[in-house]
């Protein structure tokens, strides 16, 4: 016959199995938790790779078609994404200056840049974020961009104005604009793993050939 002391030994025992299981499935459920967390940050971060790889393709892309058009200014950006996937005249045939796959925006649901006019407030906020970036000096327009300089003074009239960092999330669903762009930009309103120039939101990252 068992004694109480026995007895209540074994309750003992079994309540630190209880309770040594308990923390063991807590660790692991922590553990998971934050695996969970570091797998979606990194895949996160490989679309957001993919998306700065395939919209500097896009500002590459921009300049091609533009110095194919004389480099006159704004009448020579392209109006529309398929003027760059069109590709340009070579001799009998056309090159292509933008692969299908480059035209798609990795991080918004659509897929669809939001093309970025001349004087678009978009241009303003990327020329403020360079010029904190590069210490307080304004970029200005590499030299086969050049007849678009007239636009800097538009563009610097909003570096004095106040803006914000907090991402309000979701997707930009506006319509593009008619008429010429220099850039391209994620309808992705949401805050990034990591950063492109200092910019720690998907829609602030303008990709433009303009100071590249």
């Amino acid at each position: 016959m068992r004694t109480r002391f026995q007895s209540t030994a074994n309750h003992s025992q079994r309540g630190y199995a209880l309770v040594s299981l308990l923390l063991v499935m807590s660790l692991i459920a922590l553990f998971a938790l934050g695996a969970a967390q570091n797998i979606r940050q990194q895949a996160q971060r490989e679309r957001e790779k993919e998306a700065i790889f395939r919209g500097e393709q896009v500002g590459d892309a921009i300049r091609a078609y533009y110095r194919y058009r004389g480099a006159q200014g704004v009448n020579s950006l392209p109006n529309s994404m398929d003027d760059l996937l069109q590709g340009i005249p070579r001799g009998t045939k056309k090159l292509q200056i933008l692969r299908s796959e480059a035209a798609h925006d990795p991080l918004s649901s659509s897929g669809e840049w939001k093309l970025v006019g001349p004087t678009s407030e978009d241009v303003g906020a990327f020329v403020k974020s360079l010029t904190v970036y590069s210490g307080g000096v304004p970029p200005t327009p590499r030299g086969d961009m050049a007849r678009l300089a007239s636009l800097i003074p538009q563009m610097t009239n909003v570096l004095d104005t106040e803006s914000t960092n907090t991402a309000p999330g979701g997707e930009d669903d506006s319509a593009n604009s008619s008429g010429p762009f220099l850039g391209v930009a994620s309808r992705s309103q949401r805050n990034s793993v990591m950063t492109y120039y200092g910019i720690d939101r998907h829609d602030g990252w303008l990709f433009t050939p303009l100071f590249r």
